[in-house]
């Protein structure tokens, strides 16, 4: 229970910006548990936005009971769950089939909807209770979100409440609806779901950064600006994977990728046609890549690159080959100077 403030009174009574002030401690984790919800930075904006109108129609009726933050997260839940319940799920390319043999034509898979990555920004560290399991950076890894967009939708918003925000299983039950004992057995599931598709977090907790990933990270934008496929294939693990949404295809092996990327992406003769710039997304070091437009010159934007760093190798490199997303990096389209 809380004390009514003078905003959530103004907001109550129709004063639009009131209910703005109201809402803005919270708008980026409710953005971050949208994204978590949909896999996606782009749903994620407008589930938050539908939510967010949904919320300031019916603030006349919010009373109190809960806290504000309480209620926000119950009123965009819903409208995460109904939007769940009506799309495809989002995945990476390793949930479809086996390894890709180099040398194998490549196409996008048109039908596919993929996980999108998500700006560092987006990595919130509300406050969280003892029962919360994974720390922000961790919920929005992309293995994470790769698994939980496996879950049926009341399952994943109960493992997002529960495990990543640490809220009581009471809490959860209410903003549900459902009991406690319904919220404990969803609970269980997804973690028995998760529990077979996700790395251990022992493994995981060796990603974070320190120095020697800094400079693992300043090898790969070099041996890529370089054209350099050897370079590449000496900083990746033994089996490290390459996925490139929209393509269904991926590579598993230090050799399969360099002879993927050597033949398609860096032949003989391309160096200085990548230029890397630094950037953060999804809890790991990442590049916005722009490739050289051979008529203008310019370099415009290609592709990021969310690359995972563990035991000081490349372990995975998820390639979005999808200039749209460079706006939510805050990235321009075309590399000036």
């Amino acid at each position: 229970m809380i004390a009514e403030t003078e905003v959530v009174t103004a907001a109550r009574h129709g004063d639009r910006a009131a209910f703005e002030r109201m809402v803005e401690p919270y708008r980026r984790e409710l953005k971050a548990h949208c994204y978590r919800m949909s896999g996606s930075i782009h749903d994620a904006e407008d589930l938050l936005q539908e939510s967010l109108l949904k919320a300031w129609r019916a603030i006349g009726g919010f009373e109190g009971r809960a806290s504000i933050r309480t209620w926000l997260y119950k009123v965009t839940t819903s409208a995460c769950l109904d939007a769940v319940d009506s799309r495809k799920t989002r995945a990476l390319p390793v949930g479809f089939g086996l390894p890709t043999e180099p040398g194998t034509p490549m196409t996008p898979r048109a039908e596919a909807l993929w996980l999108e990555p998500a700006p560092e920004e987006l990595i919130v560290d509300a406050a969280r209770s003892p029962e919360a399991r994974y720390s922000a950076r961790e919920s929005v890894a992309l293995a994470f979100l790769a698994a939980l967009q496996l879950l049926p939708a009341k399952q994943r918003a109960v493992l997002v409440l529960r495990d990543v925000l640490g809220w009581p299983a009471s809490e959860c039950a209410d903003l549900l609806q459902i009991t406690v004992a319904a919220v404990n057995s969803a609970l269980q599931r997804a973690r028995e779901t998760l529990a077979r598709g996700d790395r251990p977090r022992k493994e995981r907790a060796a990603a974070i950064e320190d120095e020697s990933t800094r400079s693992l990270l300043g090898r790969y934008l070099r041996v890529w600006e370089d054209a350099d496929v050897p370079g590449l294939v000496a900083l990746l693990h033994e089996d490290a994977v390459l996925s490139m949404p929209p393509f269904e295809a991926w590579f598993k092996g230090a050799q399969a990728i360099g002879a993927a990327i050597g033949g398609m992406v860096l032949p003989p003769g391309t160096k200085g046609q990548f230029k890397l710039l630094p950037t953060r997304a999804n809890g790991q070091g990442a590049f916005a890549v722009y490739k050289k437009d051979p008529a203008s010159g310019e370099f415009r934007a290609s592709a990021i690159h969310v690359v995972e760093c563990v035991g000081g190798k490349v372990a995975e490199i998820t390639a979005f080959l999808e200039p749209k997303l460079f706006p939510n990096f805050g990235l321009a389209p075309v590399l000036r100077g």
